[in-house]
């Protein structure tokens, strides 16, 4: 996350809430970062934080697929120069569309070129759009360049194809991502995204029932909001997050994992839980730690075992899965 754009120096600009920064959103921050290159401007991705949502309509945020540490590093990753955090406010939900761009646009970021995805809205109520953009843009020097939407068919991975008598194909967004993964097809939310959907927390003590059935599991408490796969058992990874102030004993380590989701109905559980079996790992400390829990494929949903060797017959199945959909 750099500095306002100084002095003299241009920018290239694209805007956007960006949650989970998926395959439509690269396509519309690389083309900014390509355009920022062949004029030797700076790249600026504007996000909001907190999301727009919960200020219009406070209790209304929608599940959170990226932190805003790890939006920041997808950003960077994509080649942008620095990711502009806009405070979203109640008053910066009430400014006009002009006002949006003189503020921030013009006087802050010094755009020379503004890059946005197709449908574009803005300010007040939605009050701007592409065209709104267009006409301030020749007030305030910059032009402007859409990105056509992605598209994917469902269950398809989304790259914009597919036959004349497919279903009808949808715009790759948060929103539909969320809604994969509320159905626990994580699979199709990792097509769309670009990679696996993840998510992150600190590992906190929990039952340790895991452990004494002979698999010790990480417990992951998740920020509030967090996009949480539905319940079930799933194949994927582990991997601890190097952060400042906490525990970096395995720092970039990754492991295979087999994952739970729910509420462990064998012991009659009641808070939703995320737990991640490294696999082969019955070593590891990392209470304290920050992690990121990544999802490959779901396995079963969540079943009532009559005894716990039942029980632990199926975690071994479900190891071995995990061993085959990972390695």
């Amino acid at each position: 996350m750099g500095p306002s754009v100084q002095g003299s120096e241009r920018s290239v600009v694209t805007v956007g809430v960006y949650d989970g920064v998926h395959r439509g959103h690269q396509r519309v921050i690389e083309r900014a970062v390509e355009i920022a290159r062949e004029r030797g401007h700076r790249s600026v991705a504007v996000t909001f934080e907190p999301h727009p949502d919960e200020v219009v309509l406070p209790g209304s945020h929608p599940a959170r697929l990226t932190s805003l540490r790890r939006r920041a590093e997808l950003v960077a990753e994509l080649g942008a120069d620095s990711m502009e955090v806009v405070e979203f406010t109640l008053e910066l939900s009430r400014m006009s569309p002009a006002d949006f761009v003189q503020s921030v646009l013009a006087d802050r970021l010094r755009a020379a070129v503004v890059v946005v995805g197709e449908g574009f809205v803005f300010g007040h109520q939605a009050a701007g759009d592409v065209e709104t953009l267009r006409t301030l843009g020749e007030k305030y020097d910059f032009s402007v360049e859409v990105v056509p939407l992605l598209t994917a068919l469902p269950g398809d991975a989304p790259d914009g194809t597919g036959s004349a008598d497919a279903p009808a194909s949808v715009p790759v967004s948060s929103t539909l991502i969320r809604a994969r993964l509320i159905a626990g097809d994580v699979e199709s939310a990792a097509a769309a995204l670009g990679r696996p959907h993840r998510v992150e927390g600190v590992v906190v003590r929990g039952y340790q029932r895991g452990r004494q059935l002979g698999f010790p599991t990480a417990n992951v408490e998740t920020p509030p909001h967090t996009a949480i796969p539905a319940d079930g058992v799933y194949a994927g990874w582990l991997e601890c997050v190097p952060v400042a102030n906490l525990p970096t004993l395995y720092a970039g380590e990754r492991w295979p994992a087999a994952i739970s989701v729910g509420t462990n109905p064998t012991f009659e559980g009641v808070p939703r839980t995320v737990e991640a079996y490294a696999l082969d790992r019955d070593d590891l400390e990392l209470y304290g730690a920050h992690v990121a829990v990544e999802f490959a494929a779901r396995l079963r949903g969540n079943t009532r075992f009559d005894s716990i060797e039942a029980l632990v017959a199926q975690i071994h199945a479900d190891v071995a899965d995990t061993r085959r959909l990972t390695g």
